[in-house]
């Protein structure tokens, strides 16, 4: 059960949530029958030995909804309460995101990153109005507002996907919404601008794209960036806020053009696999292992990864002067903590 209710959502966040949330991606058995405690312990340890101050636990993958509520307890257990442990509310249907929730909530989640389904197509701001409320009315725990291409919403709604007016109505009814993950209308930067400037008194703003926030860090107050595979950077990314914090700028500057051979080496495989329509969950997966995560297989369907791609994401690694693992690649296939 959260530690607070849920008229005091958008106060908590503004309190908690200041840091960096990063992405566990589910670990399974080698032989894929069940999930691996093991694996996910491992996971969870890292996320706080690099300083992340939560961590998204990722639905985007074959898990069964028992196996997922099973892989947030196993995340629960072992963060205690040394990270904010956040729901991903992407399955099916509005039913199952219902009940989802629910679960979660009494698992031990203490936040919520809202998702459309690939199957939810609104035809006016209205469906979007009444997709959202109802699962934010379904649970007592704070929800990440996501605006983002991913939902096919530009076309027919508007060119930022989830419009600047929607947001104003759904904030005014809707008390739990307490982030907005400001990645609308990317790759452009009105998004985050506009959300800031006009909601960032009463929610907080999510900056997850360290591409942006590194600079744009440096001229708007930005407190939180979830959630994201900042897994790749290792530890940089929660070091990096606190240097922006401090307004040590000219060392984030630094540490921004450092970082930009991996960012243009994550960016190229990025396009080239997914296209921009759909998340590489393996792909996310191999990053993480690069920095000591667990790795380990994912059941079909799932996206693969070849050795041409693995070898450009490690020397992009290597170019910016980390120091990613040099394990054989086949055994990311197999994980750090094989069960």
């Amino acid at each position: 059960m959260a530690s607070y209710t849920k008229s005091e959502a958008r106060e908590w966040a503004r309190e908690r949530l200041v840091g960096a949330v990063n992405c566990t991606i589910p670990s399974f058995t080698n032989d894929l029958r069940g999930i691996n405690e093991k694996g996910i312990r491992h996971d969870i340890r890292l996320a706080k030995e690099h300083g992340f101050l939560g961590t998204l636990g990722v639905s985007e993958v074959n898990i069964t909804l028992p196996e997922y509520i099973d892989f947030l307890e196993i995340m629960k257990d072992e963060a205690r309460n040394d990270l904010v442990i956040v729901h991903h509310a992407s399955w099916s249907t509005l039913e199952q995101n219902i009940e989802a929730v629910q679960r979660a909530e009494a698992a031990g989640a203490e936040l919520v990153l809202l998702s459309y389904p690939p199957n939810f197509y609104p035809e006016s701001e209205q469906d979007i109005y009444d997709y959202t409320k109802a699962v934010c009315d379904a649970t007592n725990l704070a929800v990440i507002l996501f605006p983002m291409f991913l939902w096919g919403f530009s076309q027919r709604i508007h060119p930022s996907d989830i419009p600047a007016r929607l947001i104003r109505r759904m904030l005014d009814d809707i008390p739990n919404i307490a982030v907005i993950k400001a990645e609308g209308g990317f790759p452009s930067i009105m998004g985050i601008i506009e959300a800031h400037r006009l909601f960032g008194e009463e929610v907080v703003i999510s900056c997850p794209i360290e591409g942006e926030l590194l600079p744009l860090g440096q001229l708007i107050p930005i407190q939180l960036s979830a959630t994201s595979d900042h897994e790749f950077w290792g530890p940089t990314i929660p070091h990096a806020m606190n240097l922006l914090r401090e307004g040590k700028f000219d060392e984030v500057t630094e540490l921004y053009w450092q970082m930009h051979p991996a960012r243009k080496a994550k960016g190229a495989m990025a396009q080239l696999l997914n296209g921009g329509h759909f998340i590489d969950r393996q792909l996310w997966k191999f990053q993480g292992w690069l920095r000591g995560y667990n790795g380990g297989p994912l059941r079909l369907p799932t996206q693969r990864i070849h050795d041409p791609q693995m070898n450009i994401l490690r020397k992009g690694l290597i170019d910016a002067g980390f120091e990613p693992s040099m394990d054989p690649f086949s055994e990311f296939f197999v994980g750090r903590n094989p069960a």
